[in-house]
């Protein structure tokens, strides 16, 4: 047979080549090996608005956790009565002597009207507070709506039902409403009605009712997915192997809740920060001289008519947060669930 020539050889080379070429370089490989956490991880990474939320969310956190700190290097405490050990501070009409509600260097967001405390200190302390608050009263919000829901979906039967009835009777109730009844009742468990009621106990108090009121949502949400999940190939085969109830709900359903888990809680804590915020305001949560966001805003709100200062920061400062958390809920939901981004 006479051998290919040259000129019939090269064609074969070139289509070899342009044949390992046509892969495109930039398309992504296989992901083997690779977590859905990891995979949502990167979708996350990959969002700018998501990934400035978090650093905003962060860095809130981060003052919260340091205000005393803070405080120490600033010189201020967020309860003494500045203006009462330096009268000048004040002007006959018990507003700040200085411009912009008292703004120095001393003072850096002035000093309050009347009192005379310092404005910065006690909006650190109301951040620390109030998000302490709200943050316990998601997490205790979530602990009960997993357990319940999970249960009611996985038992079914009467359980489902009765549990079913309870959650379509707190969804029907005017929360708000019901907050401001139901504080004085719980503060009468506890307290005389002639008697100061402590700080920690409205905390507390607090974190009980949000959280007996917030729970029904995310476990009328878990149960929908556990009736769904429970039919499955893999919970029946954990079934016919004798795995206890505890260990399929543990093993086996959980770890496939946890991204409606997680995308509930990042929109629950920012509804907690407000509804806390609401019920100091109100005067049924936390009271005047503990650093609140709402107890700075009802403060504000009682002197903005002569001067905005007193009102502008907590109520900035409370806005960008919830704006903030509220994209990053957002941002979390479209990296867990892709299939929802719009």
């Amino acid at each position: 047979m006479t051998p290919p020539t040259p000129s019939a050889a090269a064609p074969l080379e070139v289509t070899d080549e342009s044949a390992e070429k046509s892969t495109p370089s930039d398309v992504p490989k296989v992901s083997e090996g690779r977590s859905p956490g990891r995979l949502a991880w990167n979708r996350f990474k990959r969002d700018r608005t998501g990934v400035m939320s978090a650093c905003i969310v962060g860095f809130f956190f981060v003052i919260a956790v340091a205000a005393p700190l803070i405080a120490k290097l600033y010189g201020k405490d967020p309860y003494t009565t500045y203006a009462s050990e330096r009268p000048e501070l004040l002007n006959p009409f018990a507003y700040p002597s200085g411009p912009n509600g008292g703004m120095s260097s001393e003072f850096w967001f002035g000093i309050e009207p009347q009192l005379g405390r310092d404005v910065f200190t006690f909006l650190l302390y109301a951040i620390r507070n109030s998000l302490g608050i709200a943050l316990a009263a998601t997490v205790l919000t979530v602990v009960l709506g997993v357990v319940i829901g999970t249960t009611a979906g996985y038992l079914g039967g009467k359980t489902d039902y009765l549990v079913g009835r309870v959650i379509d009777i707190l969804l029907s109730f005017p929360s708000t409403l019901f907050f401001i009844a139901f504080m004085p009742v719980v503060f009468g468990l506890f307290v005389a009605p002639d008697e100061e009621i402590p700080t920690w106990l409205r905390a507390t108090a607090l974190i009980i009712v949000l959280a007996a009121f917030g729970w029904a949502s995310i476990a009328r949400l878990l149960r929908g997915q556990v009736l769904g999940l429970r039919e499955r190939e893999f919970v029946e085969a954990a079934k016919v192997t004798g795995a206890s109830p505890g260990r399929i709900v543990f093993k086996e359903l959980l770890p496939n809740l946890w991204t409606p888990i997680i995308i509930q809680t990042t929109l629950m804590l920012p509804a907690y920060v407000t509804a806390e915020a609401g019920l100091a305001f109100l005067g049924v949560g936390m009271i005047d001289p503990t650093p609140d966001w709402g107890v700075m805003i009802a403060r504000g709100a009682s002197f903005y008519t002569e001067d905005l200062t007193f009102m502008l920061f907590p109520g900035l400062a409370m806005v960008i947060f919830v704006l903030a958390f509220n994209l990053l809920g957002d941002s979390v939901r479209d990296a867990l669930d892709p299939k929802s981004k719009r």
